[in-house]
């Protein structure tokens, strides 16, 4: 009998962002709203430490200001922005207690990692935090928190070395959608991980990838994702 998908997660890329601009709490709350078990932000600091949600190092994509985020303080990108860049702690605060997944764009250092999970923690959000990125970034955040729980992204089929995952304890392995496989979801469930993966957004690929067994899907359209984890029960795919 094929397994019931219901424990799937359900992760919000970036929020909702097909229908509020991307990393806003306006798109974390749709999420939220249209059934997402945890939303994933982007976070980054401004020139005076401040963690806020961002996923370009500039402010052009998104606010059409090709000003770098590290030029800039918090209160300088409240302004530009007219306070719809949110701070980390907001963006907690308007979770209302639901998982969040930071992911921690553009390899910050020590020090920036340091003030992101000290952010966490002042928050009192260590319980409903996991953060992910690639292997150079998940070890600075092993350092930074013992306890964290972590999604280490990785690119390529072959898996990480044993030395690697050792180091960084990772719960989750995060990879792109279209490398996953049957003979990976079995390796990565095999060696005692959790397997999510990023990002698909149509129909057919949510169903293969529920139909592998995958543990969490990271999608810019949850309202699908919910709806087909909802009727689907996990079957070979073809």
């Amino acid at each position: 009998m094929p397994a019931d998908v219901r424990g799937v997660t359900a992760v919000a890329h970036r929020g909702d962002p097909y229908r509020f601009r991307e990393n806003t709490l306006d798109s974390l709350r749709s999420a939220l709203a249209r059934g997402a078990d945890a939303v994933e932000v982007d976070v980054r600091l401004t020139r005076d430490g401040v963690p806020v949600l961002l996923h370009d190092d500039t402010l052009k994509r998104l606010w059409e200001l090709d000003r770098p985020l590290r030029s800039l303080t918090a209160r300088e990108v409240g302004e530009l922005t007219r306070g719809r860049v949110p701070t980390l702690a907001q963006a907690l605060a308007a979770s209302d207690g639901s998982r969040v997944m930071l992911d921690l764009p553009g390899g910050p250092g020590a020090a920036a990692v340091r003030r992101i999970v000290d952010t966490v923690r002042e928050c009192g959000a260590d319980d409903r935090v996991y953060y992910c990125a690639g292997a150079a970034t998940m070890l600075t955040v092993r350092a930074a928190d013992p306890a964290a729980e972590i999604a280490l992204t990785w690119s390529t089929a072959a898996p990480p070395r044993p030395a690697l995952l050792a180091a960084v304890r990772p719960r989750w392995l995060n990879y792109r959608f279209g490398l996953v496989d049957r003979a990976l979801a079995e390796r990565v469930h095999g060696d005692g991980h959790l397997l999510s993966v990023w990002t698909p957004d149509t129909r057919r690929s949510m169903r293969r990838l529920l139909a592998l067994g995958v543990d969490s899907i990271t999608t810019n359209r949850i309202d699908t994702l919910c709806a087909l984890r909802a009727g689907h029960r996990r079957t070979p795919p073809e």
